[in-house]
């Protein structure tokens, strides 16, 4: 029965479909009956901690939540966001998981710094008071610290009754792969399998590329470029306003301004006018499966630092065949004319030219 909402997941699915804004996809459907599902008990669940008569009743067991995997721009965080749109609980927060898993450094150095000695319970004693969902965006563990604390982590939030609902371009066997220690964080893996429904979706279709297939993703002179970006950004992000995606690079902290569905956006300035390296490019390149990059301006030697990071991030996106959409003061070829590096800059325009085909970043793996 489904006394607390009156549509299925499928019902606004397929609404979305009839009205243009969504394509059909059997693959995506075949996952919502088993969000439906949580999103019953956690709205049944909200219906009686408001009863008087809820405090002589005892509370079920939390559902098991959904761990879903598969390739990029298949449409994860868009049945994700779907799921989380349509829960109508007060208690439950959508986060990059990059972004998640910042605050929690942040707030255990905070715990350390007053002197508790097991800094993880108290952190997780806060999110358990303010959430029954949880909803992670692109799953994944690259540094070992991650990997030791979100096992902890996710024990106490399942054990206190937290659904959590992630996406991942990984199933979760691929979840650390090959790194340091891994045999420490394979009961994390196990935890997964067993307190979490592992779905995979095995839709053909790369939504993203399939959005960008024949488009422009070049402009210039940039400032003319600005509404066609927005539509792009809103087409590829389903609208999503975004928010500041953070990586923590050799204890630093680098930010990628505005961040949904994969999506990253900033501005030159934002990516090139500040003291950022390679491993930073790196991190970014590695976080992000489309980047918009926008304002662009002319390079000389007026701009030599800021123009030799542009060339450093144009290579890490181009090893790492993500999506450039671009917005720039003139083409690839004369951007950079005159001046130290000028010459250098030619494999540049050569790489941005190329990065611009209608099947760049096909194939790309995570």
């Amino acid at each position: 029965m489904r006394e607390n909402f009156t549509e299925a997941l499928t019902d606004i699915y397929e609404a979305r479909v009839t009205a243009g804004t969504l394509r059909a996809d059997p693959a995506q459907l075949d996952v919502l009956p088993a969000l439906d599902e949580i999103r019953q008990w956690l709205e049944d669940q909200a219906g009686r901690k408001r009863s008087f008569l809820s405090r002589f009743r005892k509370t079920p067991h939390a559902p098991k939540g959904v761990y879903l995997w598969g390739g990029v721009g298949r449409g994860k965080s868009m049945v994700m966001d779907l799921f989380f749109a349509a829960t109508d609980i007060p208690r439950k927060r959508r986060v990059h998981f990059h972004a998640f898993m910042q605050e929690v450094h942040a707030a255990i150095f905070a715990q350390r710094k007053k002197g508790v000695d097991d800094p993880v319970l108290p952190v997780a004693q806060a999110l358990i008071a303010d959430l029954a969902c949880l909803c992670f965006d692109e799953m994944q563990i690259t540094d070992i610290t991650d990997a030791m604390l979100v096992g902890r982590l996710f024990t106490l939030l399942m054990d206190a009754g937290v659904v959590i609902v992630t996406t991942s371009n990984r199933p979760p066997e691929d979840l650390y792969k090959d790194g340091l220690n891994r045999a420490l964080f394979l009961p994390f893996i196990d935890l997964l399998r067993d307190r979490m429904e592992v779905m995979e979706l095995e839709s053909p279709t790369d939504y993203r590329q399939h959005r960008l297939m024949g488009a422009q993703v070049y402009f210039h002179p940039a400032g003319t470029a600005r509404a066609q970006i927005d539509t792009i950004w809103r087409d590829l992000t389903g609208g999503a306003t975004g928010e500041v995606l953070p990586l923590i690079v050799n204890g630093r902290r680098v930010d990628v301004p505005r961040f949904a569905n994969g999506v990253g956006r900033a501005t030159f300035w934002d990516l090139c006018a500040k003291a950022l390296g390679p491993a930073d490019y790196l991190a970014i390149a590695g976080a992000v499966r489309v980047l918009i990059l926008e304002d662009i301006p002319q390079l000389s030697a007026s701009n030599y630092n800021e123009a030799k990071r542009f060339v450093t991030l144009v290579d890490a996106l181009y090893e790492a065949r993500v999506r450039l959409i671009a917005s720039a003061a003139d083409v690839p070829e004369r951007l950079y004319l005159e001046g130290a590096g000028a010459f250098e800059f030619e494999r540049t325009a050569s790489r941005l030219r190329e990065m611009q085909a209608v099947d760049w970043g096909l194939g790309a793996v995570s």
